[in-house]
């Protein structure tokens, strides 16, 4: 009934839960990388704060500061119009290139909130290179339930990521248009619980970007993000207290105005 992991690879390494084991090819990974995700998250390079506001540094220093103390959850909090999705991108780029992060999810809960994050995300230039985030890494924006095997930032509705773990290919599209929390989707009614899907296992993602959070988090959703075994990260700008207690209190940023 519960299964609890223990990396002693990882710096001050502590137990914790997991949906299901790791695939064994995974575990001889991270032995042969020396559990590298948590052990680079402690020696993160010196953020470049070029072209950052001061809110957006906050929150980038902010966040790391909670990813090198181990912990699981993080929440920011930064009002419309600060620039959530770009210190998105900034946090993001710095965990694929200096994290060790392997692939990122971006989880929304419209199809059109994916496709804009997903174009912002294009076109960003890091601090450090001239190049696009496109160039650099594989962006993949999610309208088949195929993941692509060298995408590093995965863009998808929490929607489509549940029936990807139900095995459901004919997945309706539609289902992606509306906002779960502002429609009254066929969705809401409870579904069947998560169970293993070895076509998409525990450790898919390092990391899962919650975007509006307030909205997509709540109730049958949260064993979406549940299932796997990464860092949740949460952007809203209206967190609720069951928002703020589903990340255990981590409030690592609050920017109201």
């Amino acid at each position: 009934t519960e299964i609890r992991f223990t990396n002693r690879l990882e710096p001050e390494y502590r137990s914790r839960d997991v949906f299901h084991f790791h695939r064994p090819e995974t575990l001889i990974e991270y032995v042969k990388s020396d559990g590298v995700l948590r052990n680079k998250l402690r020696s993160m390079p010196p953020l470049d704060e070029a072209g950052l506001w001061r809110a957006q540094i906050k929150a980038i220093k902010s966040l790391e500061r909670s990813l090198h103390q181990n912990r699981p959850r993080a929440l920011i909090q930064m009002a419309t119009g600060s620039g959530k999705t770009f210190t998105a991108a900034n946090f993001i780029y710095r965990l694929l290139k200096f994290g060790g992060a392997r692939r990122v999810l971006f989880l929304v809960d419209r199809r059109n909130l994916g496709k804009q994050a997903h174009k912002e995300f294009s076109q960003f230039i890091p601090p450090d290179d001239n190049r696009r985030l496109a160039e650099l890494y594989n962006l993949q924006l999610m309208d088949t339930n195929k993941l692509d095997t060298v995408s590093r930032v995965v863009f998808a509705t929490v929607q489509r990521v549940y029936a990807m773990l139900q095995g459901n290919d004919d997945f309706d599209p539609e289902n992606e248009e509306g906002s779960l929390f502002d429609t009254a989707a066929p969705f809401q009614k409870e579904p069947p619980p998560v169970e293993y899907n070895p076509r998409l296992p525990i450790e898919t993602f390092d990391v899962i970007v919650v975007d509006e959070c307030h909205r997509s988090i709540y109730n049958l959703w949260s064993q979406v993000l549940e299932y796997f075994d990464a860092f949740i990260i949460g952007l809203t700008a209206t967190p609720s207290k069951q928002t703020v207690g589903f990340f255990h209190g981590n409030l690592v940023m609050e920017y109201t105005h």
